[in-house]
């Protein structure tokens, strides 16, 4: 019993992939959203913000393209054909290009893992006998005055002004 359940079981999640890619198509690419992820090759901007007559014939090859009813990542792997990797913005994720998507990661845990360390180092605070007492009030004033002199006197010392 135990076994033909977790057969069915194992069964459904090995198949619900498949049933899922082919119950959504791959949508139909469209010109806005391959615009952010397509660079001019002249300008060096995405085809969003450029101009330039260069620009105007990327986006007309999109739409050549598009309009054969190509998937977005079909579009993508002509316009590299077409230009050359350059034309896409964003970075493979092989060779010296890896390093573009390594680093941005590796600088935000480097910069957690310094934040963690100061925070615990200033939790620590000073050592026992580095503690200065507190002032304490009295009836004649917030602190007696021979306290306070010695003590201005030996924190001027210890900065040597």
């Amino acid at each position: 019993m135990k076994k033909t359940l977790v057969t069915v079981v194992l069964s459904a999640l090995l198949l619900a992939p498949a049933a899922t890619a082919s119950a959504n198509p791959p949508q139909r690419a469209s010109l806005s959203n391959l615009e952010n992820e397509v660079m001019c090759l002249v300008c060096g901007t995405t085809l969003a913000v450029s101009d330039s007559p260069q620009a105007d014939r990327e986006r007309a090859f999109i739409r050549a393209l598009i309009a054969q009813g190509e998937t977005e990542s079909q579009i993508k792997k002509a316009l590299v054909a077409q230009y050359g990797r350059q034309v896409l913005a964003t970075p493979s994720d092989s060779g010296f290009d890896l390093a573009a998507w390594i680093v941005p990661g590796l600088a935000v845990i480097l910069a957690a893992i310094a934040i963690g360390f100061a925070v615990v180092r200033w939790r620590r605070g000073r050592p026992a006998g580095q503690s200065r007492p507190l002032p304490t009030a009295t009836a004649a004033g917030p602190t007696s005055g021979n306290g306070d002199s010695a003590r201005l006197s030996s924190d001027l010392e210890r900065y040597d002004l």
